[in-house]
């Protein structure tokens, strides 16, 4: 490859990075928010309190606009693919063609149920009105396990043999679904919709709660994604560490770079924090045979260093490390803010009322962002120098292309204005007046939204 495509392969890459960090956070609204937008239909049906039902239709218009701009940013991603990556899709469309296939049915399925419920409000009756919600629900869920499918195949890549560079022999199926990466993935990622949309949401309310923005419709709108937030968040690092030890035996060198591991190491030490250099971390604060007991339940357990491989077969150190750390420190504290929430709820029957507790909760939003894009640059970095694991390298994947620059510029200036767009969407939204009385009906405590 030429110096020339190399600095291309960077700037591919780059491009690649921001429209999977500017979709990701859609795909989340994507997985959790048709389910939180039904559980507070369901509760208008159950209960026949129009507060849920206003909650609900108001939730369905951010639901909507969300739905449109990540029709954008997913268009976009699915041009890259194929023009970025030329090398790649086509040596292997065969293999994971299928599960872009479906993905492109479950968002016209998506797309047609929007339609009919946002639209079927005041047309359709109550009841059907809620059955036409589930499928979008359904759609999100089947639409990003094919495109998570699709990932872990790259980062454990069976179901095909190669042979003198073509692929033979191929099953879709084998390759997408009988695949030890799919499910710890997928279960994290499902996990982290929740988490992520439910902060943010509850983020957005608990900014209002500050500034004296406290009457029933608020509580309740934060009390229900808050709750599915927290609930989550613990189960999150038990879903970690099983993904983590999955890694260990099928990246071994990925978790090396991870953890700063120079030297295959029986019985090898943890590093909290610090910078690797010189094949050690720096800084860090070391606990002994934590490395392998996290790894394989055993604190005697032989772990796989970097010196198992060249160094150009080694992804960037630091920036996998300190995307793994980032990852696992703001998910514990996300977990920590979620056992408060819940030890309140459960011991008191409310929400809390320190002024720290909302304050946490506002940031909890931008945080649990931050930990998504650093799981994924840990996934995907950490899987590098291959795109596709161990058989294709993503240097010869790369187009030849000599635009990149120029599509570089437009791509930001695109995202640039679609910023803009969204904010400015999501701020009419919010301004618009509520349609409900705000005063608490007797049932209300029930219901944990006082």
């Amino acid at each position: 490859m030429t110096a020339a495509h190399q600095a291309y392969l960077l700037q591919a890459r780059q491009m690649q990075a921001l429209s999977f960090s500017v979709h990701i956070p859609l795909v989340c609204f994507g997985i959790a928010f048709p389910a939180m937008v039904l559980f507070c239909e369901w509760l208008h049906l159950r209960t026949g309190d129009e507060l849920y039902r206003t909650l609900a239709r108001r939730w369905t218009k951010i639901m909507a606009a969300l739905f449109a701009v990540g029709v954008i940013t997913g268009t976009i991603l699915s041009f890259e693919m194929g023009l970025l990556w030329p090398q790649f899709t086509s040596t292997f469309g065969s293999v994971f063609g299928l599960g872009f296939a479906i993905e492109g049915f479950s968002f016209f399925m998506e797309a047609i149920f929007i339609g009919i419920y946002v639209y079927g409000w005041d047309r359709l009756s109550p009841r059907a009105h809620f059955l036409s919600g589930i499928p979008i629900a359904i759609a999100g869920l089947t639409g990003s396990l094919m495109v998570i499918a699709v990932n872990a195949w790259m980062n454990h890549p069976t179901g095909f043999k190669l042979v003198g560079g073509h692929v033979t022999d191929v099953h879709p199926l084998t390759a997408l679904f009988d695949n030890s990466f799919l499910w710890p993935e997928l279960t994290h990622m499902y996990i982290a919709g929740y988490i992520v949309c439910g902060f943010l949401v509850a983020g957005a309310y608990a900014i209002g709660r500050l500034r004296g923005k406290w009457g029933r419709y608020e509580r309740t709108a934060l009390a229900i994604p808050l709750t599915i937030a927290a609930l989550a968040s613990p189960v999150q690092v038990l879903v970690g560490d099983w993904a983590a030890r999955d890694v260990a035996t099928q990246q071994p060198i990925k978790l090396a770079a991870l953890e700063g591991l120079a030297k295959t190491t029986k019985g090898a030490p943890e590093h909290l924090l610090g910078w690797y250099e010189n094949e050690k971390v720096k800084y860090g604060i070391e606990i002994p045979k934590l490395l392998s007991f996290l790894a394989f339940h055993n604190p005697n357990a032989t772990v796989t260093g970097l010196d198992t491989v060249p160094k150009d077969r080694q992804p960037p150190i630091n920036v996998v490390r300190i995307a793994f750390q980032t990852m696992v420190g703001i998910g514990t504290l996300l977990a920590l803010l979620g056992v408060w929430l819940l030890a309140v709820r459960v011991r008191q029957k409310r929400l809390p009322e320190s002024v720290w507790f909302y304050r946490a909760v506002a940031l909890a939003g931008p945080a649990s962002l931050v930990a998504l894009i650093a799981g994924w640059v840990t996934t995907e970095v950490g899987r590098q120098p291959w795109v596709v694991y161990g058989v294709m390298r993503t240097s010869d994947a790369v187009t030849g292309a000599g635009a990149i620059p120029v599509g570089y510029a437009t791509l930001v200036a695109v995202y640039a204005a679609l910023a803009v767009a969204v904010v400015w969407i999501l701020r009419r939204l919010a301004s618009r007046p509520l349609d409900v009385a705000d005063e608490p009906p007797p049932i209300l405590e029930s219901h944990g939204a006082g």
